[in-house]
Parts: structure tokens; C-alpha cells; sequence
């Protein structure tokens, strides 16, 4: 019997950079059906050796991000002898960085997590996407960092929230050929805002699958291509209006053009 290939993730604080690094690795690999399975907060023999037998019986690897030495070395030495394959992820990081500062690390797991500036402006920026989605308080838009506009589903909110990990505050705003934008979005400086254009295409196969998901059909006037047509020429009249940076949304993922814009603003 044939089995999916496993790899565990190992941490003694959340996991989340070796689950990262296992996922990047794995998209290498497309249609191996690669498993990832996370283990956080590992700080005891017992419970490595619990997942030293799992993946010895299922054939699996072991990537772990271990700060602690002596639970990083049992983990290492044990599963040598189980004949566990091992990829330490952290590790030589930190003795390339000792040697580099001369200085010993200091051993602690979840560093990276503790509650600081950084964080606290991530919260920040996340409570202000959730504030200001989908145009429903035009306050927003002046106190925003950036502002999105573009019809409906063109991923406004998933780009909000994902600008707002990054800690900048999002405000986004629907344009609907029935309804005025709001005055502040000729108000703010057109460096601001992004608008989102899409093909009717696209948008279509989009609006589609989102009224099948309703259970509705897909022959309604949202996703009636005519309507998308027009929806599309007057997103466009209004961003030519602004001045405003626009990016094609048709063929990219969410993450690239979050990444796109999050460039264009660090800069």
C-alpha cells in the first residue's frame, strides 16, 4: 500500500518558519502529494521520541527548528539510531551567526514572537482593515495608508488583510456604477491608491463560481457579462479620475500583488 510522503515539523515555538521553509521545499514537487505535519511547543524527550516512532513507522523526515541544544541533540542522536532522516533547519544558522558576532545564542525559544512595536502595529493595521472594508466608513480612506479600489471581487479584502500582516493600514473601496464614491477618495493624495482592474473574463468565471457557492445562478446579473462590462468601463473612468496606479489583477495571485504593492510603498 502506497503512502503519502510525510514530513513532520518539529518546533519549540509556534513552527511556523520551519512549516514555511517544508512548504516552500514541497511546492518543488508538484502532484507528490507531500503531507506537512505541524508539531509546536516540543520542549521534552518524551514527546520527541513519540514523534521519533510516528515517522520511523510511516517512513517519514523529521525538520525541526530546535533553539534548545540539548532537546535539538537528543532529537538528532535518537533519531539516527531509529534511522529517522533529520533536517535541521535552524541549527547552522545559529552556529554560522555565533561565529560571525562571537557571541553564544541565547537559547530561547519564540524570540521572534515576542509581543513588541512591530507587533502591536500589526494588530493595529489589522483592526483598521476590518474597520474600513468594503467602503462601509469613507472616514477610513484619509487616515489609510493605502487605498484599494476596483468592482467587486477583485480581491480587495484578502489584499487589505494581507497589506495589514505587512503592517500597513488598508482601507478598501467598492466602485458600483449606481452608487457616488465618496468625496474622500478625490481628496487623498492619488499616491494612495491602487486601483484593481480584472478582464471580464475573469471576472465572469469569478462571480460565477461565487453565486454557485450561494447556491444561486450563475445567470444572475452579477455575473452577467454585459453588467461586468459596464461595471469595469466606469471602474475605469473613476481611477483615470484620480490619477491613481493601477495593477491588473486577472492572472496573479493574491500574494503577488500584495507583494507587488507592499514594494511599491516600502520604496
Amino acid at each position: 500500500m502506497n503512502h503519502r510522503p510525510i514530513v513532520y515539523v518539529v518546533s519549540d515555538s509556534v513552527g511556523e518558519t520551519a512549516d514555511l521553509v517544508v512548504k516552500a521545499g514541497a511546492s518543488q514537487f508538484s502532484g507528490s502529494g507531500i503531507e506537512v505535519r505541524r508539531i509546536p511547543y516540543v520542549e521534552d524527550r518524551g514527546t520527541i521520541d513519540e514523534v521519533i516512532s510516528l515517522a520511523k513507522q510511516v517512513k517519514a523526515i523529521i525538520a525541526f527548528t530546535l533553539v534548545i541544544p540539548e532537546i535539538r541533540h537528543y532529537l538528532i542522536a535518537q533519531a539516527k539510531k531509529s534511522g529517522v532522516e533529520t533536517v535541521d533547519i535552524i541549527g547552522p544558522i545559529l552556529d554560522k551567526m555565533g561565529q560571525l558576532t562571537n557571541q553564544e545564542p541565547r537559547y530561547e525559544p519564540g524570540l521572534v514572537y515576542r509581543l513588541d512595536d512591530a507587533y502591536f502595529r500589526k494588530v493595529e493595521a489589522i483592526e483598521f482593515a476590518v474597520k474600513y472594508d468594503d467602503g462601509r466608513d469613507p472616514r477610513g480612506i484619509m487616515r489609510a495608508d493605502i487605498v484599494l479600489i476596483g468592482v467587486s471581487r477583485t480581491s480587495k479584502t484578502p489584499l487589505s488583510q494581507y497589506l495589514a500582516n505587512k503592517r500597513l493600514k488598508v482601507a478598501n473601496v467598492p466602485l458600483v456604477p449606481e452608487v457616488e464614491p465618496p468625496e474622500q477618495l478625490f481628496k487623498v493624495s492619488p499616491k494612495k491608491c491602487i486601483g484593481l482592474k480584472i478582464s471580464p473574463e475573469k471576472l465572469n468565471e469569478i462571480r460565477s463560481e461565487r453565486l454557485k457557492s450561494l447556491g444561486l445562478k450563475p445567470e444572475a446579473n452579477y455575473a452577467n457579462v454585459e453588467r461586468i462590462k459596464q461595471e469595469l468601463a466606469y471602474s475605469e473612468t473613476i481611477m483615470n479620475r484620480i490619477g491613481c496606479t493601477v495593477i491588473d489583477v486577472s492572472n496573479k495571485a493574491v500574494e503577488e500583488t500584495a507583494n507587488l504593492i507592499s514594494n511599491m510603498f516600502q520604496k
